[in-house]
């Protein structure tokens, strides 16, 4: 119930009465201040008036006066910069490290915010605000939207960017490295990236121009060889064991994966980690899905190009395009600073169709228009960060939810 205090804090949901200090001293919420998520008070750079006065300065906010020696705020010089304590209710007085008594403000929690935020949490429909979402303005919509894509995109492409970091700043090996990961499609998404991590692309470019020299290697290295039976006759998987025997000895190459590193079980045939590693053979052996490749790609239809290997859908390039392009060149563009680049990523995925998931049809159920594939990433942003953790209290469609709630006036609008 803390977070739902410094919620009405934030967005100034003041009663209409005269607020006043434990003291008597009358209160003016000038500015709310900046909400702190990291270490030290909770609301930075305040305005307050106080009896009068005019105060700047920081305000923390607890359910309890006790708190903040519960907090042991009163042992740490950070505390000494507040100027007002909020509280739900104040049952001591409080002082910071240097001696000071901090006034106390009692906040009361609007009956009609706390009862649809507890609906909120309390509801296992999905999603929860479903029933109001129809009635927020499309622009407020489209807002969100794009903050929620923009998120996701930067945490995708940190995600990049720390390959690129542990590969010594090495993006093609990033590249490949993400590329990989994405052959997993989720279930075998950690399997694929330690393994690419473990390919030595040195020792395979000098035989990036024989494919099945690159295939040897590849399963090899995942200990897959004879899990391509299916596909590959006898022979040819003794041939692969061999050239992969003599790879190993050649370059001194690290133990190989273990079959029970991969997961078969909830697979189809066509999906199975050996099928996808020969599929990255060839696109590694023809060089079309290099990082300098994917850059000078222009639209969706020279991706797709790029992305082109036997057995691979057009729908599952699609996918490529938005887990792997996507957050490539996005984290590419930062890296260098360049914006052209960064705007490009969103275009791919405005240009792309939406996603079909049961997260999004459930948005779709409430009215919701999810047409591209910005907006189903926009959506699993939503569902992940905020739905999934009961986070509404940040999220702008629960702001809207609880604005509905209160008669109270507000000021400001949802971060």
């Amino acid at each position: 119930m803390e977070r739902l205090l410094h919620y009405v804090w934030k967005h100034k949901i003041l009663p209409l009465k005269p607020l006043a200090t434990e003291d008597g001293q009358e209160v003016e919420v000038i500015d709310p201040g900046l909400h702190n998520h990291d270490q030290g008070p909770d609301f930075f750079n305040a305005k307050i008036r106080l009896g009068g006065t005019l105060w700047a300065g920081n305000v923390e906010v607890h359910l309890r006066s006790s708190d903040w020696y519960r907090h042991s705020h009163q042992e740490d010089p950070a505390y000494n910069s507040v100027i007002l304590h909020v509280v739900g209710e104040i049952d001591g007085e409080v002082r910071t490290q240097d001696g000071k008594t901090l006034p106390q403000l009692q906040l009361d929690i609007p009956e009609g915010i706390r009862r649809s935020y507890e609906e909120l949490c309390r509801t296992e429909d999905y999603p929860r605000c479903h029933r109001i979402v129809t009635s927020i303005l499309p622009m407020k919509v489209h807002q969100w939207m794009d903050a929620l894509l923009v998120e996701r995109l930067k945490e995708r492409s940190e995600k990049v960017a720390e390959r690129a970091e542990r590969t010594g700043g090495d993006w093609e090996r990033a590249t490949f490295v993400t590329l990989a990961r994405s052959f997993g499609f989720g279930l075998n998404g950690d399997a694929f990236e330690r393994w690419a991590m473990r390919i030595p692309l040195s020792a395979a470019g000098k035989h990036r121009d024989d494919l099945f020299q690159v295939e040897a290697l590849f399963l090899g290295m995942a200990g897959l060889i004879e899990e391509v039976e299916a596909v590959r006759s006898a022979k040819e998987v003794q041939l692969l064991q061999q050239e992969y025997a003599f790879l190993r000895h050649k370059f001194g190459l690290d133990e190989p994966m273990q079959r029970a590193d991969w997961r078969f079980l909830r697979t189809r045939p066509k999906n199975f980690p050996s099928v996808r590693i020969l599929q990255i053979a060839e696109l590694y052996h023809s060089g079309r899905a290099q990082m300098s490749k994917l850059l000078e790609a222009r639209d969706i239809d020279a991706l797709q190009e790029c992305l082109a290997v036997k057995g691979m859908t057009a729908a599952s390039r699609r996918l490529l395009i938005i887990n792997t392009v996507v957050p490539l060149l996005f984290a590419y563009g930062r890296h260098i600073s360049d914006e052209d680049i960064c705007q490009r990523a969103c275009l791919l995925l405005e240009a792309l169709p939406a996603e079909n998931n049961y997260i999004l049809r459930q948005w779709q159920a409430c009215g919701l228009k999810v047409q591209t594939a910005a907006d189903s990433q926009a959506l699993i942003q939503l569902k992940r960060q905020y739905c999934d953790r009961t986070d509404c209290l940040r999220c702008r469609f629960g702001y809207e939810y609880l604005k509905g709630s209160s008669s109270f006036p507000r000021v400001g609008n949802a971060n």
